[in-house]
């Protein structure tokens, strides 16, 4: 039930976590006070490693006495979300674990910011409108799935094709869900564990561990929490858990229940069992191979893991290797209509109906496949980018729509009232609200880069010397261009079209389709370009700015930075450039730049104005905004997909990204 060979990696994130917010270190024997100021009135701190804080909403002790590390806990109350750290803490950004270093007296903040709803402030709430995530569990119960995934992803549907994005309280990745006593309990990263009376509104519980769990059941009364050094966490009503004593310190992947028994399975091999939930077994295992999902039907427990495996049990405590029709990772299992079904890496998709023998059926999708169910008739699969499948039978696969593209989206513009977004492969997608896109049928094949619209046409350009033009969006023709070299951006001012690309490419055109190419002062690659103020201003590689009244006669600019400039804005008075490891410049004429403080050092790929605000996009899903170009803050996007561009329409900010990503605000 969870993504193969993630399992180090994200130990090493965790420790990397630790260490880049001050955990780790000793506090060099002496005892200093750690003050939550302002108290928090939408959520609440707690220090989770050692106790001594509560404060906020759901207590008022806020300043305690430490020594050494301790980790600090922020939970946002029903409606809130966990919008970052301040002060001493401020390292930790918006996660919601922070461990601190107790080597002197500090002080720390927690904001919470309203979420869903459609409220919040333009450029600081987002809502994810496209699915792109990837997904790592998914489960059938009280008639709904439920599928969790990255960046605190949940989704819910009732057949399995149509699914609705939730709001969620965590920015931490999710990788098992279960439902039993009336609640759902999902649980993941950094210890994570939500829960939810209706799948739709969820809660987050006190982490007990800051290592990750991968898989969630309920039996017997009881949930059972898996993870990380063979974590064991037991609770009756998914809000207080305990830790169990472990027989292994191998990271358990899956754990289900049937037959009166509790099966737990992980790394090399690693089976345990138990009756109650509380007192475990480890089981003498066949295999070396990492066991990645188990399940319980028709009498038999089945567990399949890496290289192909697959084991059977009929009491949970003997265990032989089945012959396997492939050799490639196996990441879940689950049993209906008398049918086993596994699925895995490559989009792999194997049934039985005795566990035994085994049979490779034909999949929609070579992307790696990480967790299965079966509800309401319906196999469902959940993969990679957001990857859906369905089967009646689990023989037939049908890929679901849960977005109109996986693709790349690279750029984003608005007119004639319609959103039109255009990415990789040609890929052209409109809108007349941002929020439901149709894909059009392009002329092309190669990538595009950018897309304006001006004087009654849209015109984007792309690999090769791309361009096409469209009047409404909808049907495009592909326009005779003077070069063959890739095309990065194009904008529209002074009544004239000015694109911009590799090795100093400058074009321009006044009705989009006739186009000229212009002399270039530079031969450095130009990467963006923007009209404002009665100024063209283009950037580019290695710091490159460059300037123009006309669109036809250039000049290059000094510049404050030799790091890439990959978008450039005009706002409130004042030119501002995005690029390599955070950069931000500001000119209040195009020519004189002043470099400005990042609070990010990801690669800034746009940046647009609105609202009075300027946003400005990212790898990683970064988010700033500013209200004066000089001081940013860094907002939760609840993606970690590169976001390509962002735009500022009818009051809402549209950002578009990898993997088909839209995000809007608010």
């Amino acid at each position: 039930m969870r993504k193969v060979f993630i399992l180090a990696l994200l130990m090493l994130t965790l420790s990397a976590f630790l260490t880049a917010c001050g955990g780790g270190g000793s506090g060099g024997g002496g005892s200093y006070t750690l003050s939550i100021n302002p108290k928090p009135t939408k959520g609440t701190v707690v220090s989770a490693t050692p106790a001594g804080i509560n404060c906020g909403s759901g207590g008022s002790a806020c300043s305690a006495s430490f020594s050494g590390t301790v980790v600090l806990s922020a939970t946002p109350d029903a409606g809130y979300t966990f919008a970052g750290w301040g002060g001493d803490c401020s390292s930790c950004g918006t996660l919601p674990l922070c461990s601190i270093n107790m080597n002197a007296n500090k002080t720390c903040s927690a904001n919470f910011t309203a979420s869903g709803g459609g409220g919040g402030e333009a450029g600081t709430t987002w809502k994810l409108r496209n699915l792109g995530n990837s997904l790592y569990g998914v489960a059938y119960v009280n008639n709904t799935f439920v599928a969790v995934g990255d960046v605190g992803t949940i989704l819910t549907s009732t057949d399995g094709v149509n699914w609705t994005h939730k709001t969620s309280p965590t920015a931490n990745s999710l990788y098992g869900v279960t439902y039993g006593n009336n609640t759902f309990v999902a649980v993941g990263n950094v210890g994570t564990i939500l829960i939810s009376s209706d799948g739709v509104n969820w809660t987050s519980q006190r982490w007990l561990t800051g290592g990750k769990l991968n898989d969630v059941v309920y039996g017997n009364g009881l949930f059972v929490a898996v993870g990380d050094y063979g974590i064991i966490l037991t609770s009756t009503d998914g809000v207080n858990w305990a830790q169990r004593t472990s027989p292994t310190s191998q990271y358990l992947n899956s754990v289900t229940y049937g037959n009166g028994l509790f099966v737990a399975v992980g790394e090399y091999g690693t089976i345990l069992t138990s009756t109650d939930g509380v007192n475990w077994t480890a089981q003498t295992s066949p295999t070396n191979n990492f066991l990645i999902g188990v399940t319980y039907g028709n009498g038999i427990f089945v567990a399949v893991g890496q290289n192909g495996t697959i084991l059977t049990s009929s009491d949970g405590v003997n265990w032989t290797q089945r012959t396997s029709p492939t050799n490639l990772n196996l990441s879940s299992v689950t049993y209906g209509n008398n049918t086993f079904v596994v699925v895995g890496s490559v989009g792999t998709i194997l049934t039985s109906s005795d566990g035994v023998n085994w049979t490779q059926r034909t999949s929609p999708t070579n992307r790696p496949l990480n967790s299965v169910t079966y509800g309401n008739n319906t196999f469902v699969a959940v993969g990679e980018y957001g990857t859906i499948l369905t089967s009646t039978d689990g023989v037939n696969w049908t890929r679901q729509a849960s977005s109109p593209t996986n693709r790349d989206l690279h750029s984003l513009t608005h007119g004639n009232n319609t959103f039109v977004a255009v990415g990789s492969v040609g890929t052209i997608l409109t809108s007349s609200d941002g929020v439901n896109w149709t894909r059009r049928t392009s002329p092309t094949s190669q990538y595009l880069n950018s897309v304006t619209y001006g004087d009654g046409i849209f015109v984007a350009v792309g690999e090769y010397g791309t361009i096409i033009t469209s009047s409404d969006g909808v049907n495009w023709t592909q326009e005779t261009s003077p070069t063959n070299r890739h095309l990065n951006s194009v904008t529209y001012g002074n009544n004239t079209f000015v694109v911009v690309g590799n090795v100093g490419t400058i074009l321009t055109s006044t009705d989009g389709m006739n186009w000229t190419s212009r002399t270039s002062p530079t031969g450095n690659s130009l990467l963006g370009v923007a009209y404002g103020n009665g100024l063209f201003v283009a950037v580019g590689e290695y710091g490159t700015i460059i300037t123009s009244s006309d669109g036809v006669n250039w000049t290059q600019r000094t510049s404050p930075t030799n790091r890439p400039l990959n978008s450039v804005t005009y706002g409130n008075g004042i030119f501002v450039a995005v690029g390599g490891d955070g950069t931000i410049l500001t000119s209040s004429d195009g020519v004189n730049w002043t470099q400005k403080t990042s609070p990010t050092s990801n690669r800034l790929e746009d940046v647009t104005y609105g609202n009075g605000i300027f946003v400005a996009v990212g790898r990683n899903g970064t988010i700033l905004t500013s209200t004066d170009g000089v001081n940013w803050t860094q907002q939760n996007s609840r993606t970690s997909h590169i976001l390509w561009d962002v735009v500022y329409v009818n009051n809402t900010f549209v950002a578009v990204g990898h993997w088909g990503t839209i995000l809007t605000s608010p």
